[in-house]
């Protein structure tokens, strides 16, 4: 198989364009093998991307972009699938591909580093056996939509079917098969609205505890491409709320006056809050949910231990992105300067609710962590696999549209920069197989921390970090 070389666009130091980004990631996935892709016209998927940002002299106000990381995925195990040795990948969103796999990337950075050669993101810091990211060095993360969770909770206009069914509370989701809780679902969502429903194919029993990413036909709000002030968000002290009408008329000020509608629902959510915390009210449109509380994506058939997309990307704001593992080795956390989204239902509001203003009260961190908030961006450029892109293109005698069920994890490694999943195992692997190696996921928990005892037996006894002594 040839190895894709990373793609390299010189752009402005000051200036993040979101459609270059967005079309820098396209291009990417474009040129990775067909192995995982969905099928043009009946399969869709959610895409995401670790960008290196570089500057390309101390005196110069012009970077090089480089995708360093690339996912693809809409689904996630039960938490009965799971695995206590850490041999499953628990999570295939495509957020969490990417920023897997960009911890691959990080460590062959670092192993490079401790070796004595040369590595373009890393040098010494301060402190013994510790590095930190070389001048002019950031990283920037695209998602083509809306992060599942908190951020996906937006206002809808008229035109717009609800992209998923309502959820259900956790209890009666055991013992109780897929097919049963879409039917169900779909049923409790048409009752007393006429309500439109996306075309949901019935899963094989393989996938009965597999999560389906909701998404929707079409776009709204792709004019909003900067951050918000933090300071005029909502207050840190009550983060839980219902959206307000208020929210939705603010959302409906954006679009200008010549836009007269009526906002009567919002995009729902197919993620659970977690037991034992603030519960969604599941009042008729705008107070259906509520909103600043955390949540976990739901399994087919029973309920999952993944926290949302959302939460995830508010947890990398103050904890940073690169792990347990590698903060051993690193002076400072890892950041995401930028969070650029793709061309999807999409509100300012909620993104800054959902991955800065609910975290932006904690404090006490240990050094070397702070709040990071990221600037917020989104893409006027869609996903060509996008869910509203695949069914613009789907022909009838395709059958039903379906997400894919494959993941794709690329990132710019020398060996095994691809790794293709199904069920958190790799693509294509045999019942034979199960129990050894050969079908374990390069992403899972057990390989990462392979190759993070690879670094450290890679690095001089007298180089070690203290905390690895």
């Amino acid at each position: 198989m040839p190895v894709c070389f990373p793609l390299r666009v010189p752009v402005r130091f000051n200036m993040v364009n979101a459609d270059e980004i967005a079309k820098l990631c396209y291009e990417r996935f474009k040129q990775l093998p067909r192995r995982g892709k969905p099928e043009p016209g009946r399969e869709w998927t959610l895409l995401a991307a670790v960008v290196k940002i570089t500057r390309c002299a101390a005196d110069s106000d012009t970077v090089e972009k480089e995708v360093v990381s690339l996912g693809t995925g809409t689904k996630c195990i039960g938490r009965t699938a799971m695995s206590p040795n850490g041999e499953v990948l628990n999570d295939s969103h495509a957020e969490v591909i990417a920023r897997r796999g960009c911890i691959r990337y990080l460590i062959q950075e670092l192993h490079r580093a401790v070796s004595g050669g040369d590595s373009s993101v890393f040098c010494q810091a301060d402190e013994r056996g510790k590095w930190r990211l070389q001048p002019g060095v950031s990283f920037l993360f695209f998602t083509s939509h809306t992060p599942c969770g908190d951020a996906a909770i937006v206002p809808m206009i008229d035109s717009q079917s609800q992209p998923c069914p309502p959820v259900t509370s956790v209890k009666g989701h055991e013992g109780t098969d897929a097919r049963g809780d879409l039917k169900r679902e779909a049923e409790e969502s048409s009752e007393g609205k006429n309500m439109k429903l996306p075309r949901l194919e019935e899963e094989e029993t393989a996938e009965k505890n597999l999560e389906d990413r909701g998404d929707t036909k079409q776009s709204f709000l792709s004019n909003s491409s900067s951050s918000e002030d933090p300071s005029q968000s909502h207050s840190a002290e009550t983060p839980v709320e219902t959206v307000s009408q208020d929210s939705a008329q603010l959302e409906m000020k954006t679009r200008g006056p010549s836009d007269s509608y009526q906002v009567p629902d919002i995009h729902r959510t197919g993620a659970k809050c977690v037991s034992g915390g603030p519960a969604d009210p599941l009042h008729p449109g705008m107070g259906y949910h509520s909103t600043g509380v955390l949540r976990v994506k739901p399994g087919r058939g029973e309920p999952t231990l993944s926290l949302s997309c959302s939460d995830k990307l508010a947890r990398w704001g103050v904890l940073g992105f690169q792990g347990a593992l590698l903060s051993h080795y690193l002076q400072e956390a890892l950041y995401f300067s930028t969070v650029v989204v793709g061309k999807c239902p999409y509100s300012q509001e909620a993104m800054q609710r959902a991955l800065v203003t609910r975290c932006s009260h904690v404090s006490d961190l240990p050094a070397g962590f702070s709040v990071c908030p990221p600037v917020l961006l989104q893409s006027s450029l869609e996903f060509p696999f996008s869910q509203a892109q695949t069914q613009l293109q789907h022909k009838a005698r395709q059958g039903r549209i379906s997400p894919c069920g494959a993941a794709i994890s690329w990132c710019n490694v020398t060996e095994q920069p691809l790794d293709v999943t199904a069920n958190g195992y790799k693509h294509g692997v045999t019942k034979k197989a199960f129990g050894t190696a050969n079908v374990r996921s390069l992403l899972c928990k057990l390989e990462l921390f392979y190759s993070f005892l690879s670094l450290v037996a890679a690095t001089e006894p007298s180089a070690l970090p203290d905390s690895l002594r």
